[in-house]
């Protein structure tokens, strides 16, 4: 690379670095500014598993497209409820998922979810540092291979794709694709929108340096 493209990419880099710091560019919307369709899709997911909507968090910048929310929450409410991969996976899914984007919001929540449903902490802590965890339990390695080789690769070997059908099941691979893909979406859209963190809450991510 030349030094003069090197310079663009670092100029590049440290602008995305700033943007996510900086302002959220979609707020919460007052009840009063809301649309109809918008505020619809409020008084679902307050009468729904749910039980209401968060201050913060994706739904937040997704209520701008109440329509686009309302089925994404039904596939979240899936994935996070009845999926083949059991809640320990789901969530190692997610901070996999999470450290790919450098999505602060989805991996300081998911951390401490992750404790809840069985990870260790040296594992949730390898994953925020970008590397290999130690100590992996073996269904946890085929997760990680699995996850790490699609997002490098967009796709998988025939090995990686047999350990994990033969570990999780096709329905598991299909559930694990899917956790992927929709958290893909979450981080996307508080990246775009550049959600904070709730207050008091620091960084858990570190910028993979590039």
């Amino acid at each position: 690379m030349s030094v003069r493209r090197l310079g663009l990419a670092a100029a590049c880099w440290l602008s995305i670095l700033g943007g996510i710091a900086g302002q959220d560019r979609m707020p919460l919307i007052p009840p009063d500014k809301m649309t109809e369709a918008q505020k619809k899709v409020v008084q679902e997911m307050t009468e729904g598993p749910r039980g209401g909507m968060s201050d913060s968090g994706p739904f937040v910048s997704l209520l701008r497209s109440p329509e686009l929310l309302i089925r994404q929450e039904k596939v979240g409410e899936y994935l996070k409820t009845n999926n083949a991969l059991g809640p320990k996976l789901t969530e190692f899914v997610i901070l996999i998922t999470a450290r790919e984007w450098t999505q602060q919001f989805v991996f300081s929540g998911h951390s401490k979810a992750g404790l809840r449903a069985g990870l260790k902490q040296d594992v949730i802590n390898g994953i925020a540092e970008g590397r290999r965890p130690t100590g992996m339990a073996d269904d946890e390695e085929v997760v990680f291979d699995f996850c790490t080789e699609l997002y490098q690769n967009h796709g998988v070997s025939d090995s990686t794709y047999e350990r994990a059908a033969r570990k999780l099941g096709e329905q598991g691979v299909i559930d694990m694709v899917g956790t992927i893909g929709y958290y893909a979406t979450q981080a996307m859209m508080l990246n775009v929108a550049r959600t904070p963190l709730p207050k008091g809450t620091s960084a858990p991510l570190a910028a993979f340096p590039q």
